[in-house]
C-alpha cells in the first residue's frame, strides 16, 4: 500500500512576511491520516483553521492566499511546494501573522525543516486526484496570451515556460520540464527564489506590497541586470521558480495531482483557475489509491530523497 505522510516531530521557524514585513513564528506539527494540510491562525483571540483546497485560495495578487472564518494567510505556495515535492499528505501549521515568512525566498529552508523533522508513513492509502482528461484555461491573444493546462499522465510532470522581455531573463533557460518521478525536487527546484524588477517594487510598497522584499530573500534585477552579488543559483532559476510555484499552486488542491501540467505565462490565478475549471468537471478526475505500491507511479513510493 502506497501510505499517507506527516512529520515525525514538531519544528519551527522564524522569519519575515516578504509582502508585509511583519515578523512571523512557524510551528508544523504532526497531524493525523486524512487531516490534509492546515494552516490555523494561533496569535488570533479565537485560533481560526484554514484548511487548504482549491476554494480556499481567495486572492492571488502577487501570491497565493487562503482565508477561511474572516482570517486570511497570504504567500502559502513556497511552503505547500516543498510539501507537494516531499510528498507530505497531513500537517498542521501554526502561523502568528498573516503571511508565511517568505526566508530566503526559494522552498529551500522549508525542505530542510520538514527533512529534518522526519518523515513518518501512516497506515492509511495515499489519495491522489488523477486527471482523465485534459483540462485548459486561456487568457488573452497575441502577445497577452497566456494559459496553463492539465493532462492525464502517470506521475506528475510540469512543464513551464516564461516569456518576460527583459535581458536578464532572456539570457536564461526560458522553459522547464521536471517530472517528479525522475527528477530530485530538493536539488532540482526548491532552491529556485522568487524575484522582481526595482521599478515595480516602488510600485509594490506603495500598495502596502513588497515591504519585506531584498536581496537576501529574492532575485531584484534593475532594466538591464541581476543586481545580486552572487548571480543566480541555476542558469534557468526563473522558469524553475515558476515550476516551484506552480506546485505549491496546484497542491492547495488539498491532495497530489497524478497528471502532466503545462504553461505559458501562467501565475497564481490561473493556476487556481485551472485547478477549479478541474473540479467543474467531475468526469475530467477521480480519486485513486494504491494498494500495491508497484502500480504506483514511479518516485512516488520511496520517501523524497534528500539533498
Amino acid at each position: 500500500m502506497l501510505q499517507q505522510r506527516t512529520i515525525k516531530t514538531l519544528t519551527r521557524a522564524v522569519g519575515v512576511g516578504l509582502h508585509s514585513g511583519q515578523r512571523v513564528e512557524l510551528t508544523l506539527r504532526p497531524a493525523q491520516p486524512d487531516t490534509g494540510i492546515v494552516f490555523r491562525r494561533v496569535e488570533l483571540p479565537e485560533p481560526v483553521d484554514i484548511p487548504i483546497t482549491a476554494t480556499a485560495v481567495v486572492d492571488t495578487r502577487m501570491a497565493s492566499t487562503i482565508g477561511a472564518g474572516g482570517a486570511k494567510v497570504h504567500t502559502v505556495e513556497h511552503l505547500m511546494s516543498a510539501c507537494a515535492g516531499l510528498g507530505l499528505d497531513n500537517l498542521y501549521i501554526d502561523i502568528t501573522a498573516e503571511e508565511v515568512p517568505i526566508l530566503d525566498g526559494s522552498s529551500a529552508s522549508f525542505v530542510f525543516l520538514l527533512q529534518s523533522a522526519g518523515v513518518e508513513l501512516q497506515n492509511v492509502p495515499k489519495r491522489f486526484i488523477r486527471v482523465t482528461r485534459p483540462v485548459e484555461v486561456r487568457e488573452g491573444e497575441g502577445h497577452n496570451l497566456k494559459w496553463a493546462r492539465l493532462e492525464p499522465y502517470h506521475g506528475f510532470k510540469l512543464r513551464f515556460e516564461i516569456d518576460f522581455a527583459h535581458p536578464a531573463v532572456d539570457s536564461t533557460g526560458q522553459s522547464v520540464e521536471f517530472d517528479l518521478g525522475s527528477g530530485n525536487y530538493a536539488r532540482d527546484i526548491a532552491r529556485a527564489r522568487t524575484f522582481g524588477f526595482t521599478k515595480d517594487v516602488e510600485m509594490l510598497r506603495t500598495s502596502g506590497l513588497a515591504l519585506g522584499g531584498g536581496l537576501d530573500n529574492a532575485i531584484v534585477m534593475d532594466d538591464y541586470k541581476v543586481l545580486n552579488a552572487d548571480g543566480l543559483r541555476y542558469d534557468d532559476e526563473f522558469a524553475k521558480h515558476k515550476i516551484l510555484d506552480a506546485m505549491g499552486d496546484l497542491y492547495l488542491v488539498g491532495k497530489p495531482l497524478l497528471a502532466a501540467y503545462s504553461a505559458f505565462r501562467s501565475g497564481h490565478g490561473m493556476n487556481n483557475q485551472l485547478l477549479r475549471a478541474l473540479l467543474a468537471q467531475p468526469d475530467a478526475w477521480e480519486v485513486v489509491s494504491f494498494d500495491n505500491e508497484r502500480q504506483a507511479p514511479t518516485g512516488f513510493a520511496q520517501p523524497a530523497r534528500a539533498w
